[in-house]
């Protein structure tokens, strides 16, 4: 007698974490499905409860969770729920981080100081976590630090498609903010077709989120600026970037960031700055009283539905997205 065996269909669910519901039920509509249904609510305590309400056993499951506002709250949640997905026997965990939450200390410098990128990725490893896919991630060295297949998603054709649609790219000069966007700039430079600057700068050690500007290496005069960054978070860096620019004789300056984290007072700093226009993605919430008028907000959800899709059907995301490093 022979035995007859069915290869097993391969399932694919999407969960999502409460820190930011309408870009997870923006990448469920562009993947065509619903997000799968989990109850989650706090403990007086502040403790999280999260349980699935259908079955994921044998499932290829997708944990979306950006760590936005009250930050250790939801990434904490994020852990419990790839927890709960491997004690529910899941087939595979990809954990999706649009913002990579305390991405900043991905080395020391100084001594006595931790590496809270690479704790972060002990933290989901540990977890149960196989996989993990994030929009630029403050330094690509945090790929390494994971134990696992990375995947690193880059919002500049996002962010770069914009530009080109709404500024006369014959007077774009690229600015990096800093030397360690530089590679990220030329990527920038090269789709764009656009000369390069670099603002030198220096942090005061003693003043947290606080800069000194030096020069403007590059020529500036009479360019819209294009100043490429990862992240606004106060907006105060970004400020003193575009007052040293103009004071070089730029005819304006345009910011463009992946991520809006626009901490207090981020939004006064921006309106009341002489930049003229702030380009960020939705990888974070931004409510309503922080989207001023020169702030455009652009959709991250196609392209992290895109990755997804790669995943889960054993693509390339890397020929996909490609890379800002070359």
């Amino acid at each position: 007698m022979t035995e007859k065996f069915q290869t097993p269909q391969k399932k694919m669910k999407l969960f999502a974490g409460r820190s930011h519901p309408e870009l997870a039920e923006h990448v469920a509509a562009e993947l065509g499905m619903q997000l799968a249904p989990m109850s989650a609510y706090d403990f007086a305590n502040g403790e999280m409860f999260i349980r699935f309400e259908e079955s994921v056993r044998g499932t290829d499951a997708f944990v979306l969770q950006s760590h936005g506002p009250d930050i250790n709250k939801w990434i904490m949640e994020q852990l419990i729920m790839v927890d709960a997905l491997k004690r529910a026997s899941a087939k595979r965990i990809t954990v999706i981080i649009p913002f990579y939450g305390y991405a900043r200390q991905d080395k020391k410098h100084r001594g006595r100081e931790p590496i809270t990128a690479r704790l972060m990725a002990d933290l989901f490893r540990t977890a149960g976590a196989d996989r993990l896919m994030a929009v630029d991630l403050h330094t690509s060295q945090i790929q390494g630090f994971f134990d696992g297949p990375v995947d690193h998603l880059f919002a500049l054709p996002v962010l770069s498609d914009y530009v080109r649609e709404n500024v006369d790219l014959s007077r774009v000069t690229v600015v990096s903010p800093d030397a360690g966007r530089v590679r990220v700039a030329e990527r920038w430079t090269d789709v764009l077709g656009s000369p390069l600057a670099i603002i030198h700068k220096r942090r005061d050690p003693d003043v947290p989120n606080q800069v000194k500007i030096f020069e403007v290496v590059g020529d500036v005069q009479d360019r819209v600026c294009v100043v490429v960054d990862d992240m606004i978070d106060t907006g105060g860096t970004i400020v003193k970037a575009a007052d040293t620019l103009y004071d070089q004789g730029a005819a304006d300056v345009i910011v463009t960031a992946t991520h809006g984290v626009l901490s207090d007072p981020a939004t006064e700093n921006l309106k009341n700055s002489r930049i003229s226009e702030v380009i960020v993605t939705d990888t974070l919430p931004i409510p309503p009283e922080k989207r001023i008028d020169k702030l455009t907000v652009l959709p991250i959800a196609p392209l992290i539905a895109m990755a997804i899709s790669e995943v889960f059907t054993d693509g390339s995301v890397t020929s996909l997205f490609g890379s800002p490093n070359g």
